[in-house]
This record gives C-alpha cells, structure tokens and sequence, in this order.
C-alpha cells in the first residue's frame, strides 16, 4: 500500500510538472488549465480488463456499451472473464448479450494473445512506447487509437499525442481558430510550435475539456 502511495504521490507530482510546463509555454492552453483545473488522468493496472472493454465498447454509445459490457459479465458471476474462462464460452451466448460476432472474434483474439504472451501484459509498462503500441496492435480489433488511450489512461504515459483523435482534432481546431480539423501531421505540427512534448497526453486531455466533455 506505501508503494502504491508513493507511484500515486509521484504521478501526481509528474501531472503538476506538465500543467506548469504547458501554462508557461503555452499561452492557448493556459487559460484551459485555468479553467478546467488539475489533469484527472488516473493510471492503473487492470490492463486486461481495459481491453476487453474497450474492444465490447467500440462505435457504441456509453450507455449501450455499459449495458452490453455488463451483461458480458454477467455471464461469469458479475467479474471480468479470464482468457482461460472467456476463450471455450460459445460465441452465440456472447452474442445474445449484444457483442457482434467481429467483436467476439476480438476478445478471444485478445485472450489468445494474452495467454500465449504475444500480448505481455505483465511487462508491457515497461516496454518503449513503440513496442507497446506493435504488441496491442496484433491484436484483432486494437488499433493505433486504442493503443494511445491505452498508453495514457491505463498505462500514465504523458508522452502520447493521439493524432487519430476526432475529439482532439476538434479541439485543436476550435482553441487555435484553425480553418478546418488538423491532420496528423498538423498537430504534430501545433505540439512542436507550442512546446508541448514532453507532455502531449497531458495538452490532450486539456484539449478534450476545452470542449466541455466530461
């Protein structure tokens, strides 16, 4: 529990770090951090859970894919399914909770790479971020997206700048009076004329706020 403490104490102290550097070297995003306060990005290590519902959860609303997710569960005594318990269940029991079959060819694809370590969840923090995103990106159904949110709010990595982001896109465009949403080369662009690095995730999750999601 002290160590836990101490990574928590250390994060926060490591957030505090990106607010001041964004503030001070980027006079857009400040008033952002003035408004909207302390980043809320909150990691933790229930990376396998995380996936199965981010992958159940694509291109669904949040309350859909609450209602999906958690029927899912259902299905194993209320707890997330371990790969071993989730790999032998017969798709269409998972498809009457409302998992598409692609969706269900994903989860097993997920639990297959966990249990044979094509997906090593046990070390993944402590792999480079590039070797992160190609081992969740073998995985059926895990893109370059999922792996960003992946990185950031499970993982607390404050180096990601999640170019594939619709919401940041947005966001960008909307704080910097662009013409139109920037492209992944644009914002890698915005990140070096604003000295973002070595805090991008952080400078995201203040564009995501400045557009009032919660």
């Amino acid at each position: 529990m002290t160590s836990e403490k101490n990574q928590t104490k250390k994060f926060t102290a490591m957030l505090s770090a990106a607010q001041e550097h964004l503030a001070t070297n980027d006079p857009v995003i400040k008033p952002v951090i003035v408004k909207y306060g302390d980043c809320r990005i909150t990691p933790h290590t229930d990376y396998y859970a995380e996936l199965l519902d981010s992958i159940i959860s694509q291109q669904l609303s949040v309350k859909a894919a609450a209602t999906i997710h958690g029927r899912v569960l259902d299905l194993f005594g209320g707890s997330v399914p371990t790969p071993e318990q989730l790999i032998p269940i017969d798709d269409q029991t998972i498809r009457d909770c409302g998992v598409s079959y692609a969706k269900i060819s994903y989860i097993k694809d997920l639990a297959a790479h966990v249990l044979d370590s094509r997906l090593d969840l046990e070390h993944i923090a402590t792999l480079p971020n590039e070797a992160v995103i190609a081992q969740l990106t073998s995985v059926k159904g895990i893109g370059e997206w999922s792996a960003h949110m992946f990185m950031i709010f499970s993982l607390g990595r404050l180096d990601i700048l999640p170019v594939g982001d619709l919401g940041i896109r947005k966001g960008a465009m909307q704080l910097y009076g662009l013409d139109k949403m920037p492209k992944s080369a644009d914002l890698k662009l915005l990140s070096k004329k604003h000295h973002w690095a070595p805090y991008e995730s952080v400078a995201a999750w203040y564009l995501w706020r400045s557009l009032d999601n919660t």
